[in-house]
């Protein structure tokens, strides 16, 4: 397919604070940009040239939005199956079919990531209560209970520890089809954040450090502070990873950084197939962007650098959090991005800040 060139138009599924920032990185390169999600308050809405308000399911709808597009992406990875395949079948679709569906199911993401001989943590298809005790028997305690489907932020996992009762693990995730994990003793959350052209172009951003709070990422430091061996190990993980899904696009590998024989070494926690919450700080730290970055990947333009500006802190600004924008807005060396939501509540991503430091 020939390049996108700017004046065309960019169809994107799913209407959040990514889809947003994806429409935002568009408009600076020229772009138009067609944004389809059946949520009346999306915030991506409000900086897209035009969207449509439909289901997911909405097959006529669907075909009549490829149809107004030059090509399209998706903002989250949980699109059905069903709503990929229609719009491939008019329009590319980047990241493809097979990308999305390998990486919205647990267990088929870490089967596809052990076949390639890269570490993951122990894990276990779980389909019935017999199944856990069986798994749990192999794989042992702590573990983590996990649906296969539909998980982010900390929601639909549960820690099972030697006093949980697998029953009651079993039942609070209401029978769904789960994965069993065990537990990996890390030193710390890692993510690689990179891009893959059409062509096997691919750029990674610097590792980057990330901290969680209530299973919800807080903050994100970039250098990680790790070895080089590791980073290095980490950077070709995620390209292995990009080329065996022919991705296109930018996608985030988290990963766990470990200890084994005082060297430190990455095991991959989950793949997700689109821009991410770690990448945050590219806007302002890096020489692209990763929204720049996806776009131009999945427009068939070259990748921009992927340099470091300096020492970055990205920190989210969760529900109330974003109450203190007068305050953010004030500090010097303070870059303030807010996502245009209505409401703040207990866990809602609001927006984030980032500061660039002088490089070490």
């Amino acid at each position: 397919m020939s390049p996108i060139g700017p004046g065309g138009t960019l169809g994107i599924v799913g209407g959040g604070q990514l889809g947003r920032m994806i429409a935002l990185a568009a408009a600076r390169y020229g772009l138009k940009t067609h944004v389809y999600c059946p949520d009346p308050d999306s915030p991506a809405f409000e900086v897209a040239g035009r969207h449509t308000r439909r289901g997911y399911d909405d097959e006529a709808a669907l075909v009549v939005f490829a149809d107004q597009v030059d090509v399209v992406t998706y903002e989250f990875e949980n699109v059905p199956r069903r709503t990929a395949e229609i719009l491939a079948a008019r329009k590319p679709l980047r990241p493809g079919v097979i990308a999305l569906a390998t990486t919205q199911d647990r267990f088929a993401e870490k089967s596809f990531v052990a076949k390639l001989g890269i570490p993951t943590a122990p894990f276990r298809a779980v389909g019935g209560e017999a199944d856990l005790l069986g798994a749990l028997e192999e794989i042992g305690r702590p573990a983590v209970l996990k649906t296969r489907r539909f998980g982010y932020d900390g929601k639909g996992q549960v820690m099972i520890r030697p006093e949980t009762s697998a029953s009651d693990a079993w039942r609070t995730l209401r029978g769904a089809p789960c994965i069993l994990e065990g537990f990996v003793d890390f030193e710390e959350e890692v993510s690689v954040v990179a891009a893959r052209t059409v062509g096997g172009e691919f750029a990674a951003f610097d590792l980057c450090a990330n901290t969680h709070s209530h299973h919800i990422l807080d903050t994100t430091r970039v250098p990680a502070g790790v070895s080089g061996e590791a980073e290095r190990e980490a950077v070709a993980v995620a390209a292995r990873i990009a080329e065996a899904l022919d991705y296109v696009g930018v996608l985030a590998v988290e990963m766990f950084l470990v200890r084994r024989g005082g060297e430190e070494h990455v095991v991959v926690n989950e793949i997700a197939p689109r821009v991410h919450n770690s990448g945050h700080w590219t806007i302002e730290g890096a020489a692209t962007s990763q929204f720049e970055q996806h776009v131009r990947a999945v427009c068939g333009w070259p990748l921009g650098s992927a340099e470091r500006r300096g020492r970055v802190e990205m920190k989210n600004l969760i529900g109330h959090d974003a109450d203190r924008w007068r305050e953010l807005l004030g500090e010097p060396g303070a870059h303030l991005h807010l996502y245009g939501k209505s409401e703040a509540r207990p866990g809602r991503k609001m927006g984030h800040v980032t500061r660039v430091f002088a490089k070490p």
